[in-house]
């Protein structure tokens, strides 16, 4: 072992290709769970949204969290100029609504329920939490945007947190103590 480097650490361009350097530090980051939220509002009178699993409060005051969106996306866009964003922290039973608002083909909204607040905000029925924000500063993020978003209201409803990890979706299992 050298004194610089644990045993086992594997170099990011130490990958044979680009390809292959990518899934291994995917996997790296997935051992990381998080928990994953939609970004949805009413964009000229029709749902748009996406899910996300890079979220994370950064202020109370000001109230800000943070969103990382792909630079390839092509909600986004669209997502952005909305007055008002709905995050909603999607709930235990929410695996099918995460993977039908990740998706780049299918209707993403069929059969969702969904709740209108104000300025445009859309939130997902039968989440853990729902925020409503605006978009306070964009900055950039290698492949990815990272977005700050002002909090202008927030409520908290009853199920847990769907968690993602290791590309797979779980919930949080309460753990007694003492």
């Amino acid at each position: 072992m050298s004194a610089g480097s644990p045993a086992g650490l594997v170099a990011v361009d130490d990958a044979p290709d680009a390809a292959t350097a990518h899934r291994a530090l995917r996997d790296a980051f997935g051992r990381f769970p998080s928990g994953v939220v939609s970004a949805c509002a009413r964009v000229d009178g029709s749902p748009v949204g996406m899910a996300m699993s890079s979220f994370t409060s950064v202020s109370l005051d000001p109230p800000l969290v943070l969103v990382c969106v792909d630079r390839a996306s092509s909600t986004w866009p669209t997502l952005v100029g909305a007055e008002r964003l709905g995050i909603s922290v999607l709930g235990e039973a929410h695996d099918r609504t995460a993977r039908q608002l990740a998706s780049r083909t299918a209707d993403r909204f069929a059969g969702l329920s969904l709740v209108d607040g104000d300025g445009g905000a859309l939130f997902v029925e039968g989440a853990a939490a729902w925020l409503e924000c605006s978009v306070e500063q964009e900055l950039p993020g290698g492949d990815h945007l990272v977005v700050l978003l002002r909090v202008h209201a927030h409520r908290v409803l009853e199920p847990g947190p769907l968690v993602f990890h290791a590309s797979t979706f779980s919930t949080v299992a309460p753990t007694l103590v003492g």
